[in-house]
């Protein structure tokens, strides 16, 4: 089994191409956002000591925590911020981590994809097998996010501002798929990179 990493800016179009990965056969799509919302629940091993650090102000009416309430705060307080990422960003990646070891024992896969926003800045370079960057120019990365998340322009500038620059990205992968055009460009590339010939077909 290879474990393939797929990281890039916001706007590329990584979501896309891994929701196509995901219908395929013998692969596994794990999404790093989805597995921190879930380690965040009631029981799960961030819910506790997140409660600790931000208070239960954070909580809805169920007993779960709040993404908005808790967004607001830490985005407030950069000392919270960096808090919630000591919790979170360590149980995300030994969940990972767990899962990956998981499938190399089950042996029914083929490829493990997972994708998280900070796979070059949380050191996954040494737990994936190929590194591969989801490429758009930032024209057209900055259109998509208007169009398709109704994004300001200052947004657009704050978010872009706060990732990897292109040359970092491309210093660390192994893989560009490029994503300026159509989707079917990005499966074809994709195809050509994991060996057409592997895929079992649906």
């Amino acid at each position: 089994m290879k474990v393939i990493g797929v990281t890039g800016g916001v706007g590329a179009g990584k979501s896309e191409a891994l929701a196509w990965l995901d219908r395929r056969n013998d692969c596994r799509v794990i999404m790093a956002d989805q597995a921190a919302h879930q380690l965040e629940e009631p029981g799960q091993v961030c819910y506790e000591p997140l409660l600790a650090l931000l208070g239960d102000d954070i909580l809805d009416g169920e007993g779960k925590i709040d993404k908005r309430k808790m967004a607001a705060k830490i985005f407030a307080d950069e000392a919270l911020l960096q808090g919630v990422n000591a919790i979170v960003h360590p149980a995300v990646k030994a969940y990972l981590t767990a899962q990956i070891e998981k499938e190399r024992t089950a042996g029914k896969i083929q490829f493990l994809f997972l994708e998280a926003a900070l796979l070059i800045e949380e050191g996954y370079t040494g737990i994936v097998d190929e590194m591969w960057y989801v490429h758009a120019e930032e024209a057209v990365r900055r259109q998509r996010l208007k169009q398709n998340r109704g994004y300001t322009d200052e947004k657009i500038a704050s978010i872009l501002k706060s990732q990897l620059s292109e040359a970092e990205f491309r210093k660390h992968c192994d893989v560009v798929i490029e994503n300026n055009g159509t989707l079917q460009s990005v499966y074809t590339q994709i195809e050509k990179e994991l060996g057409e010939d592997q895929w079992q077909k649906q």
